[in-house]
């Protein structure tokens, strides 16, 4: 039996991305931040949890605890614009810093097993109208897509170099059961408190909302697509919505008979770029797709968030 090691697994991506690889008769390991009981870890498929940073000490007892890896899914890291505008040392830490042991680890240990480094769209910055192919020009707009780049840089120097087998998949905005910050997660909660939401933004702010399910179904089959050239790929929908467009199928799906208001404030979040929708061309290309809907998924967000947070 394979064993994939996913760092970060205990975060919104890596648990759903471990449970996946797990039924898909895959035996994984995880390394991140927190106490994760085993009988919780293990609904999650994992049949190993070590709670602590990505260091060559951990990395160590992984191996002696399990052997080399078959493959390593690198999901820690920072993980918002927001964290890293208020603190981008620590942002620059938890994304450049762990990369960078990771990848001296995998050079000296296990430099055969493929890296699936995941990136994000915020390489891709502010300034475009359309959809956003892979190879565009990358200028980042906040410390957190910055980071996400000098990650890319050092995974394609050690690719390049080394000869380690890479790939860069590039999540755009990833929604589903189980995430519990960012657009839907606070606007559940403030109909929940006080039956109506006040957002920030203008509300036509274009996102590809892509479902978790789509997005790991993909993950779970990039590791034949790594190698010394470390390629990069957008996994997302191709089909871009804004934000007001999911937030009125929110509504629906909170009350058909009676939708809850509502309304923006017209005040946009520093390092938010207002378009950022992929070209899904090279996705395609390799046979894969992410066709979950919106309302479709927004649906079941509203039903997975009544149920866990007990509201009608």
């Amino acid at each position: 039996m394979k064993t994939y090691w996913i760092t970060g697994a205990r975060g919104f991506i890596g648990r759903h991305l471990s449970r996946r690889l797990a039924s898909d008769g895959y035996r994984v390991a995880g390394l991140g931040h927190g106490a994760w009981p085993a009988a919780e870890a293990s609904e999650w498929g994992l049949s190993y949890w070590l709670n602590g940073d990505v260091s060559a000490g951990n990395l160590d007892q992984m191996q002696a605890d399990l052997g080399r890896p078959d493959g390593v899914y690198h999901f820690a890291g920072g993980s918002s614009v927001g964290a890293a505008l208020a603190n981008p040392h620590e942002d620059f830490k938890r994304t450049v810093g762990s990369t960078a042991d990771l990848l001296e680890w995998i050079r000296q240990h296990c430099p055969n097993a493929p890296l699936i480094a995941v990136s994000s769209a915020a390489v891709y910055g502010a300034g475009h109208d359309g959809l956003i192919p892979e190879d565009v020009r990358l200028t980042p707009y906040s410390p957190y897509g910055t980071h996400k780049l000098m990650m890319e840089e050092l995974c394609r120097s050690y690719a390049v170099n080394f000869g380690m087998s890479i790939v860069l998949p590039r999540l755009f905005s990833v929604y589903g059961p189980e995430l519990k910050k960012q657009l839907l997660w606070d606007t559940c909660n403030k109909l929940a408190t006080q039956g109506e939401a006040k957002l920030g933004g203008s509300g036509l702010e274009l996102r590809d909302w892509t479902h978790v399910s789509d997005v790991v179904t993909a993950l779970a089959g990039l590791y034949v697509f790594a190698d010394t050239t470390a390629p990069t790929l957008n996994i997302a929908t191709g089909r871009p919505a804004p934000v007001c467009e999911v937030v009125a199928a929110l509504a629906r799906a909170w009350s058909s008979a009676t939708p809850p208001r509502i309304e923006f404030s017209g005040q946009s979040r520093a390092g938010d770029p207002y378009s950022l929708c992929a070209d899904v061309a090279r996705l395609g290309a390799l046979g894969m797709s992410c066709g979950t809907s919106v309302s479709d998924g927004v649906a079941e967000y509203v039903q997975w968030f009544r149920t866990h947070k007990g509201r009608t």
